[in-house]
């Protein structure tokens, strides 16, 4: 690719667990970008296995300087990712999966996207699957009208999502993110909510972002494999804290982020949905409603963290 500009800075943070399978794979594409990457920062949650070797034997057969934060237990993914944006001086920052490898071209693509619009504030290319790579992981996120997100164009052929253009956000397995919406948008010292452990994290980020007038982009130029692949009926085989928290980060970021007057608009479609999910839930997984003391225990840094979020949208117009 020709005329990219150049003068931006871009640092890449990587979090770890028990991920020796693939960080290798990852680390060498991000080290053969078309586009310099200045920092490398891997971010380890105490993992069990070789993975910190095997960054360590990439960093050696490279030449190349991977700073490593070595965790002694597994933090999350929100609260790692905030270490590594701490430690990054870049203007721009891509959060990657250690299981998604990039083409070459993909750093370049994304920052020759934002560099035109100084509005986006978070970019990401087409996601597709290592497995079924004709197949599409994420073109961004998107919500519907009772703040549930998905990955736009999931399951689909990747043929019909080669047209680039402005999405409600970004997946987090492979997303760039300007400095200035980083530092416009954190609460608490939080770009990501560490509160959210992991999952829904990016689509917290999004919304906030949204807010504080940042636009996301999806760039089909820009092409990403990620392992996760097929992951149906696998639900219950994961711990049951992570259901947890998937389940109720949702409603942590429709506490933060949303105006009682859109919970007005939608109340009635709102209320079928929570009624159909609560039931589901208490019949099939009850452990998991368990989460709702959580949220009641972090019901007063919830409010703390909406009470920021509006002074600062407040103070920004």
């Amino acid at each position: 690719m020709k005329g990219a500009v150049m003068t931006a800075t871009v640092s890449v943070h990587i979090v770890t667990f028990n991920s020796c399978k693939d960080i290798e794979a990852c680390l060498e594409a991000v080290l053969q970008q078309t586009y310099p990457v200045e920092q490398i920062i891997l971010v380890d949650n105490d993992s069990s296995d070789d993975t910190l070797e095997r960054a360590e034997a990439t960093r050696i057969r490279s030449g190349k300087e991977i700073v490593v934060i070595p965790n002694k237990k597994n933090v999350g993914f929100a609260p790692a990712h905030n270490q590594a944006i701490r430690l990054s001086g870049a203007d721009y920052m891509l959060i990657l999966n250690p299981d998604v490898i990039l083409t070459s071209t993909y750093v370049e693509y994304l920052i020759r996207t934002m560099n035109k619009d100084r509005e986006i504030g978070s970019a990401s290319g087409m996601l597709v699957f290592q497995s079924h790579p004709e197949i599409i992981d994420s073109t961004g996120l998107v919500m519907n009208r009772i703040w549930r997100a998905f990955d736009r164009g999931a399951g689909e052929p990747s043929a019909n999502w080669k047209v680039s253009g402005e999405v409600f956000g970004v997946s987090g397995a492979a997303a760039m993110y300007s400095r200035t919406m980083i530092e416009a948008i954190s609460v608490q010292d939080q770009f990501f909510d560490d509160d959210f452990f992991a999952y829904k994290e990016d689509v917290d980020v999004a919304w906030r972002g949204r807010l504080f007038g940042f636009k996301s982009y999806y760039c089909a130029e820009a092409v990403g494999y990620h392992k996760r692949g097929w992951k149906k009926g696998n639900r219950k085989q994961q711990p049951l804290f992570i259901r947890r928290y998937s389940f109720i980060n949702r409603y942590k970021m429709m506490y933060k982020n949303l105006s009682p007057s859109a919970w007005k608009k939608q109340l009635l479609p709102l209320l079928g949905y929570e009624i159909a999910v609560h039931a589901y839930m208490l019949l099939r997984e009850p452990k998991v409603l368990g989460a709702w003391f959580d949220f009641r225990k972090q019901l007063p840094q919830l409010k703390e963290k909406r009470r920021e979020i509006i002074q600062k949208l407040n103070s920004a117009k």
